[in-house]
């Protein structure tokens, strides 16, 4: 029954057909030796190589391989997100499946664990990826630490982590904020350490680490950033900084109002003038946007939602 599972592991896959049989081979005996119930949860984030058929061929060997396919690529975060939703065990461990990520570290993750952790995240003290990689990795986790200073992790980008069941019940997860996991749950109360694990060099495949997710994860980290402050009240932030435009702007006017009566200026030639009145209507603007926001975020936390396409399940 789903409900004896005590371990499901998550691992998202895109084109790793030379990786996926590799990985389960050394996955499979580290579980065993647990001797605790378990799941393997891989999905396929619409790969176009042959590694769903790969994944068939594992998951009807071992009925403990549950594989989900998309229809198309959505991301390393939506998969995380699928897997998430239909992990049944009450510790769910997460990694990659491109071999970079030892499963001998699990049984270390699991014993941070049983300390009293809710989440235990992986350290890669010894990097084998290329210096531009390194260097991106870098300049991320600086970024991190700098916006939330809830969490001191030092490596916010490693896949191998263990989370207690709880901590991934109210999770919504988009873009590419599968990174940013530890934050948020941090900022929600869970208890969070990292232990040093391992990490080995691709050799099949390739990364799918460029510029591109090195942009789009820094704008994610903003609007996490965002969320775990304003989250609850987004009138606090745009209606604080409207609030202070209408008073800069009615102090210029109030200003502009003197010199033309009372001192008989000309007020046609001054762009302080200008300045007041697009003060006083960017502060209207803010306030009605951060009104408006206010029922946005509400609406959001009534309604469910999936921002990828799963084609089929193997159960």
């Amino acid at each position: 029954m789903a409900k004896d599972i005590e371990i499901s592991v998550v691992i998202p896959a895109y084109n790793e057909q030379e990786n996926v049989e590799l990985l389960y081979r050394k996955l499979k005996p580290v579980l065993d030796k647990l001797r605790k119930k378990h799941e393997i949860i891989i999905v396929d984030d619409g790969s176009t190589d042959k590694t769903f058929g790969v994944l068939k061929q594992l998951h009807g060997k071992d009925n403990s391989v549950k594989v989900i396919k998309f229809r198309r690529n959505f991301g390393q975060t939506a998969a995380f997100d699928a897997g998430f939703k239909q992990a049944a065990g009450n510790v769910i461990i997460t990694m990659d499946a491109d071999l970079q990520n030892d499963p001998e570290d699990i049984p270390k993750l699991l014993a941070k664990l049983d300390e009293g952790w809710d989440v235990v995240a992986g350290w890669r003290v010894n990097r084998k990826d290329s210096f531009s990689k390194r260097m991106f990795s870098i300049f991320a986790n600086m970024f991190r630490m700098l916006l939330n200073d809830k969490l001191r992790i030092h490596d916010s980008g490693c896949s191998l982590k263990a989370y207690r069941k709880e901590c991934l019940d109210d999770l919504d997860l988009y873009g590419e904020m599968h990174r940013f996991i530890p934050s948020l749950l941090a900022w929600k109360g869970f208890r969070i350490a990292e232990v040093a694990v391992k990490h080995n060099p691709r050799k099949f495949g390739k990364s799918k680490y460029n510029l591109t997710r090195l942009l789009k994860g820094f704008l994610d980290l903003l609007v996490v950033n965002f969320w775990m402050k304003y989250s609850a009240r987004p009138i606090h932030l745009f209606g604080g900084f409207g609030v202070l435009s209408l008073v800069a702007g009615f102090i210029i006017n109030v200003y502009m109002v003197w010199l033309k009566f009372w001192r008989g200026a000309t007020l046609s030639n001054r762009p302080l003038l200008l300045l007041g009145v697009m003060l006083v209507l960017l502060g209207v603007v803010l306030l009605v946007f951060g009104i408006l926001a206010d029922i946005m975020v509400k609406v959001y936390y009534r309604s469910p939602r999936t921002a990828y396409s799963i084609e089929k399940k193997l159960e």
